[in-house]
């Protein structure tokens, strides 16, 4: 096997690279990427443009090209697709594991992917795609692969060896042996090491271990994910209603989901609505975050109609004016905390989770020491320090005491009720929460004042 360069993509070498390419110099080009990883050739195509990257993978070997593909980010890959032709993309497509195949056809319309279903020469490669295409795409049965070695419980070791030869060709990491009986059900899987000591006519259902975690095809694969995870699993065997086997998710497709997660999640606290790139065009970035700037800047106009709807009591106490800053930021921290916190917790599920009700007496509790705290700080800080006579310092003191008690309080439900609903919780951690806190905030605020100064 080829050792893989270490590489370092730099600006020198880009250029170099793009001279080569104009220059039509192949050997250079060839040479320079030689050993180079997969994942150090896409990044280096995802600075080039659209014709230099085409020419770039039409050069290379293609089984080479095609791991390179899969490696692209999709907005990349589909343009690049656009441009290739259809027959060309069949060719690629046959040389990938069938869960990237069927990745990279999702990204056709349905026109242009039956045109390079009828391409695809490899009968079998194709029936495992089209199996995986049926099934949607953040679940178990979309991110499996087909590629994986099964034995029957009946074969001796000699046998299975064999099988194992045979259909390791197309498995590149073969990390367990899924045993199964003469309806393709799952039993169990067998360690290579367990074959290899074994003597050669020993029977596959004396040496299999029964204990074998497996996830149904509509599994979520957020919960794929998490089972992975707490087990601690390097692949998992998917199976159907029947328990027939039908494919395994290796730990490399669940990292790519993870990071999609994380990402979703990350955008979603963030208020952007959309997923996408740093690479997008000004419009697509701006689309996707508009929606939720437009609500902040509504919540900002309310805010302003409540703070005028006080404007005479202000003109009595103008230095209640200087306190709406404290207010809204200690409500929107607070609020950020605690919504933050339950996230957390919706992402990382156990059977031993607190209920919805001890989650919420829990934050309730935290709330009420944290609200006592900061409102006796502030009461001490704008009677002793700011000189204010103790009523206005009591108001201030007990308005955010108020404040602290009603984000934490939408901070905590918010996200489980979103859940419940089956929506991104992780969009109460964003522009939702605090906007709405801000609002809610202001209204305590004056609504205290207006009680404890008579205004």
């Amino acid at each position: 096997m080829e050792p893989i360069k270490q590489f370092e993509l730099s600006k020198e070498y880009l250029e170099s690279l793009k001279q080569g390419i104009e220059q039509e110099n192949i050997d250079f080009i060839r040479d320079s990427l030689e050993g180079v990883n997969v994942a150090d050739i896409a990044a280096i195509l995802d600075e080039l443009s659209m014709q230099e990257s085409i020419y770039v993978l039409r050069l290379l070997e293609k089984q080479l090209a095609a791991d390179i593909l899969i490696e692209l980010d999709e907005d990349t890959v589909v343009k690049v697709l656009r441009e290739l032709e259809t027959s060309e993309v069949a060719s690629w497509i046959e040389l990938m594991d069938s869960d990237d195949g069927a990745d990279i056809l999702s990204l056709f319309p349905e026109k242009e992917r039956e045109e390079v279903i009828a391409e695809i020469q490899d009968r079998v490669k194709l029936e495992q795609i089209l199996e995986l295409l049926r099934y949607e795409e953040d679940t178990a049965g979309g991110i499996m692969a087909k590629e994986f070695i099964r034995a029957n419980k009946n074969w001796n070791v000699v046998q299975t060896i064999a099988e194992i030869r045979r259909q390791a060709e197309n498995v590149e990491k073969i990390y367990s042996i899924y045993v199964v009986n003469n309806r393709q059900q799952l039993l169990g899987r067998v360690s290579l090491k367990k074959i290899i000591l074994a003597s050669s006519d020993t029977k596959i259902e004396d040496i299999y271990d029964e204990d074998v975690i497996s996830v149904p095809v509509h599994m979520d694969q957020e919960e794929v994910a998490a089972i992975m995870r707490k087990y601690d699993l390097e692949s998992v065997p998917v199976i159907n209603a029947k328990k027939k086997l039908v494919g395994r998710i290796t730990v490399d497709d669940i990292l790519d989901v993870v990071q999609e997660e994380a990402e979703e999640d990350i955008q979603a606290m963030a208020g952007v609505s959309a997923d996408i790139e740093e690479s997008d065009s000004v419009l697509t970035i701006s689309k996707a975050r508009l929606p939720w700037l437009l609500i902040g800047v509504l919540g900002g106009l309310m805010g302003a109609k409540i703070i005028g709807y006080f404007e005479m009591g202000l003109s009595k106490y103008l230095a209640l004016a200087s306190f709406i800053p404290l207010v809204a930021a200690t409500g929107g921290n607070v609020g950020i905390q605690a919504s933050s916190l339950i996230v957390q917790s919706l992402a990382s599920k156990s059977a031993f989770d607190d209920t919805p009700m001890q989650r919420f007496l829990k934050g309730l509790f935290v709330a009420l020491l944290n609200g006592v705290v900061l409102g006796a700080f502030v009461f001490l800080v704008v009677v002793f320090v700011y000189r204010f006579e103790p009523i206005f310092g009591v108001t201030i003191g007990f308005s955010l005491f108020c404040v602290v008690l009603l984000s934490s309080f939408m901070g905590t439900v918010t996200p489980l009720v979103l859940n419940r609903f089956g929506i991104n919780p992780a969009i109460a951690s964003g522009p939702f929460i605090t906007t709405t806190n801000d609002l809610l905030g202001l209204t305590v605020y004056f609504a205290v004042a207006m009680l404890l100064l008579k205004l």
